[in-house]
């Protein structure tokens, strides 16, 4: 521990957006994270995990006791550009991270809008980005993590060497997992080249986009369908005759959904162009064609209930990524709750960590 001890009254922090009352503390090391996170299993505290903030509307919104930041978590670990790995704090924004990889002509491949978002909120919030459909979703970008889990050890999962793994494989399992089984502290990533050339190109349909092999992302929005072309100039050059439409040398990522209330409608992406068209009238969305997801923004007053039944049915799910309102975040609960219940038991015996904000209220 380097900072002494981080419940001493004048330890205490001010975090963005986190509730009003109630204390904050930034732990800059795992030890003394370590040290909170044993204290608050002993005295049955419930935590919440604040990186940037940006995703703490998804999920139940149970008030916690204590706000535990990641932000001195920060920083560039170990950086490999010639092996394309890079291990970071997990407090380091996206923003911050990008920037740096970039001077390298590298990319982690992270979300294009994050705000103030952290590296370990994008792999707590399973967030991939529009880039998803070439290069995946995040948790199979994730190498190795390590956390403190609820009752104070230090675990981790993976290896920085794909072949030296062995063991549960704890990054896929961290992924989505919104600090329920515990604070993520660094990751390492894998990263890519930034291409020699990049287009956005406007086509009539999603289907127009089949002319072309592998591109970043196929996108619509309200104001049409784009898509995203990266390689080398001739390569994307090639792909813009394919398409034939106008274009730009740029990659134009539309922006989120911004309103009252943001949703996220999950299906198989054969059923995209369905969903789409089931969306409230004229609410701002985007569709990522090929993934499977639309995001959309609607009004308090706009009762899901419907458009939810129908992705379910579809062995699908809608579920709150931002903002208020009195709609049930998740839906349905998953079948595997049981399990779920076990598995994070196992990593936060006393239930502190994040308590009731998963499906099911976990």
């Amino acid at each position: 521990m380097t900072g002494g001890d981080p419940l001493a009254p004048e330890r205490a922090i001010s975090v963005a957006g986190a509730p009003d009352g109630v204390r904050a503390v930034g732990p800059v090391d795992e030890g003394e994270l370590t040290h909170l996170l044993q204290h608050a299993s002993a005295t049955s505290q419930k935590v919440a995990v604040w990186g940037g903030g940006t995703h703490r509307r998804i999920g139940y919104d149970e008030p916690p006791d204590l706000v535990v930041s990641t932000l001195g978590l920060a920083g560039i670990i170990d950086w490999e550009p010639d092996d394309l790995t890079v291990v970071v704090g997990a407090g380091t924004t996206v923003t911050d991270l990008e920037g740096e990889l970039g001077t390298r002509q590298q990319s982690a491949v992270l979300a294009e809008w994050p705000g103030g978002g952290t590296v370990g909120g994008a792999v707590a919030s399973a967030t991939s980005g529009y880039r998803r459909l070439r290069y995946g979703p995040i948790r199979d970008r994730l190498l190795e993590v390590r956390a403190v889990t609820g009752d104070g050890r230090v675990v981790k999962g993976g290896a920085r060497v794909v072949k030296s793994v062995t063991g549960y494989d704890l990054p896929r399992l961290y992924t989505g997992s919104l600090g329920s089984l515990g604070v993520i502290t660094s990751v390492c990533l894998k990263l890519w080249p930034l291409t020699e050339a990049v287009a956005t190109v406007r086509v009539d349909t999603p289907e127009a986009a089949g002319a072309v092999h592998r591109p970043l992302a196929v996108l619509e929005t309200r104001e049409g369908v784009t898509v995203l072309l990266a390689g080398t100039a001739a390569e994307v050059q090639a792909q813009l005759s394919a398409l034939g439409g106008a274009h730009r040398s740029c990659l134009d990522y539309p922006p989120p959904p911004t309103g009252e209330v943001s949703w996220s409608i999950r299906v198989r992406p054969s059923l995209l162009t369905v969903a789409v068209s089931r969306l409230p009238p004229g609410s701002p969305f985007v569709a990522q064609h090929g993934v499977g997801e639309v995001t959309f923004a609607t009004t308090n007053s706009f009762e899901i209930s419907d458009l939810r039944s129908w992705a379910e049915e579809s062995g699908g799910a809608v579920v709150r990524v931002a903002g208020e309102g009195s709609a049930d975040p998740w839906g349905t609960p998953p079948s595997t709750l049981p399990l779920q219940r076990r598995v994070v038991a196992a990593f936060d015996p006393a239930r502190v960590l994040e308590p009731g904000r998963l499906p099911g209220r976990i």
